[in-house]
């Protein structure tokens, strides 16, 4: 009897034991590239065999070809440009034909590339046509134009040690691994549930039907790579799904995780989902509405439609290899005390039909409130609690923006007070002057140096803001790249208040209180704010003060109010 393909051994991209002895001791000499969080999640899944018939990071050929039409240039079906990113600076110490060293962040060697390929891509070309939009709102896209390097490099792998995990390591399986246990346990259809949020009811009822239509067992495959900003992050997921794991059948559920870095690329993405799961030996694979959002784009819309992922994973289901389970949205009946598909409920008029969304989810957990059982486990409840306390209860970020002299540092000042006044959290002031003095002292006023500045009080501010206090921070911050970057840092462990400081370069020019403004007009300074470098004025922060006839003490409460509004602290 021939093994079912599904379960064969795949191709994985490792030398033997003993070839990678002798590889590590020969990369000494190599230039060596430090990868990203990013590219280490892409590097270990191109070696075990996720991303399989890959060989390394495409070519500039391969990589035009998945970006126009999703094929490489043998025409093999592959929707994600999985590139390696690099400066240009890095870039041009290169030759074509040159092997590197690839090293995770504390330089453990991982694997070795041939360089083949150097290009500068057209990322807005590539935005448009991977991620349907051209649009920085997309966190792919943002990620495009701001963190990703200038320069592409393409080129075979040859792996030498997968990244070291020290969490959850029983529940890690390659594709092979997860193959050798398929045909263990006698598993012959098995099909996928990828998620990034917590497991609640719905998705139990969801997943139990799905197994059911598609007549497999299930595999439980959640993303512990790095999703969307702002996800709830994955140590605190996996303990849930490990709560919720007794209430499936044993015999016929497994969870295994897949350290994959997600790019919320909609219907491309939902393909990229499907052969990748293809790969780890599954034959049919669950994709919801809305498969890999991102949610709303600059607009206010959604970026893909609801059904656009099915459609396009329909459309290549055959060639992929792996069979579409499409799911329904599930809601609550109240009269017959179960979760049903939203478009199936015949009686809808004469029904109470309950849903929470994952926003108002988010909105009763950082108020305290209540969350119904018919919503969701106990034990997962109480694991999101442990980690998101009420609002008035986890630390905070007030960020002050603003030209120099604005007033700035004289609010936070007036608002720190009032806080430690109040009591209850430590409060922590990173106030411009002191961290150029302290944290900052050997960067100069290019826009480099600056960005760098805002990146590490940003770094300070998320470090204070993790571990429950208040930290307020006053710098000018001119861009509103860095802005983002700071305020994505930040919302990982609580919440970014942007507070822009709206006084007038004009008063500010006025105030002139260290005489810089007039060093400026005379040259004396380049690269001023307001006068010879630009100022991005914050689009939507959540507040923005005047400070012209206006005293501190009621900007400052001004503060407070916004801070009580958010339920960031209780009036005493």
């Amino acid at each position: 009897m021939t093994m079912p393909s599904n379960l064969a051994p795949i191709p994985e991209l490792y030398v033997s034991y003993d070839s990678a002895q002798k590889l590590k001791v020969e990369a000494s000499d190599l230039v060596s590239h430090d990868l990203t969080p990013r590219q280490i999640c892409d590097l270990e899944l191109l070696m075990n065999g996720g991303f399989n018939p890959l060989k390394g990071f495409l070519s500039e050929a391969d990589y035009d070809g998945v970006v126009e039409n999703m094929r490489m240039t043998d025409g093999t079906l592959w929707p994600m440009p999985i590139t390696l990113d690099v400066s240009e600076d890095f870039a041009a110490q290169l030759d074509v034909g040159q092997d590197i060293a690839l090293r995770d962040q504390e330089g453990v060697i991982l694997a070795t590339m041939t360089v083949t390929d150097r290009w500068e891509p057209n990322k807005a070309r590539e935005a448009e046509k991977v991620f349907g939009a051209d649009d920085d709102a997309h966190p792919a896209v943002n990620y495009l134009h701001n963190q990703a390097g200038k320069i592409y490099l393409g080129g075979p792998i040859t792996g030498i040690q997968q990244p070291v995990h020290y969490d959850f390591r029983g529940s890690r399986d390659t594709p092979n691994e997860l193959r050798a246990y398929f045909r263990k346990v006698g598993w012959r259809r098995v099909v996928a549930f990828q998620t990034r949020n917590p497991l609640h009811r719905a998705h139990q009822e969801l997943t139990f039907r799905a197994a059911k239509e598609a007549q497999a067992n299930l595999l439980i495959h959640p993303v512990v790579g790095l999703t969307k900003p702002g996800d709830v992050d994955h140590f605190t997921r996996v303990r849930c799904y490990e709560a919720v794991l007794d209430k499936y059948p044993a015999a016929t559920t497994n969870m295994s995780l897949l350290n994959l870095a997600m790019r919320m690329a909609g219907p491309r993405e939902a393909v990229w989902h499907g052969l990748i799961r293809a790969n780890h030996g599954c034959t049919h694979f669950i994709v919801g509405r809305d498969h890999a959002g991102p949610g709303k784009n600059s607009q206010g819309e959604d970026f893909y439609g609801p059904y656009d992922a099915q459609e396009l994973f329909r459309e290549h289901q055959d060639e992929m290899g792996i069979e579409m389970v499409d799911f329904k949205h599930m809601v609550y009946v109240q009269e017959r005390a179960q979760y049903e598909p939203n478009d199936e409920i015949e009686d809808r008029d004469n029904v109470t039909i309950l849903n929470i969304s994952g926003t108002e989810l988010r909105r009763r957990l950082s108020e305290g409130l209540e969350i119904p059982e018919w919503f969701s486990f106990p034990e997962v409840v109480k694991e999101l609690r442990r980690t998101k306390p009420p609002r008035s209860q986890q630390g905070f970020t007030v960020f002050f923006t603003g030209f120099s002299g604005s007033g700035k540092s004289t609010i936070a000042n007036a608002l720190m007070v009032k806080l430690m006044e109040m009591g209850g959290r430590p409060v922590t002031l990173l106030d411009g002057d002191i961290v150029r003095k302290n944290l900052s002292s050997e960067l100069g006023f290019s826009k480099e140096h600056r960005d760098l500045n805002i990146r590490r009080i940003g770094y300070v501010a998320s470090e204070i803001t993790k571990n429950g206090g208040i930290a307020i921070c006053a710098p000018i911050a001119p861009y509103a790249t860095t802005r983002r970057a700071v305020r994505e840092d930040i919302e990982d462990f609580g919440a970014f208040v942007e507070v822009h400081v709206a006084t007038s370069i004009e008063e500010c020019e006025r105030r002139d209180r260290k005489g810089l403004y007039k060093l400026a007009r005379e040259g004396k300074i380049k690269e001023f704010t307001g006068i010879s470098d630009p100022y991005d004025v914050p689009a939507d922060p959540e507040l923005r003060v005047e400070t012209e006839g206006t005293e501190v003490d009621n900007c400052a409460h001004q503060v407070l109010l916004k801070l009580e509004s958010m339920g960031l602290i209780g009036i005493q």
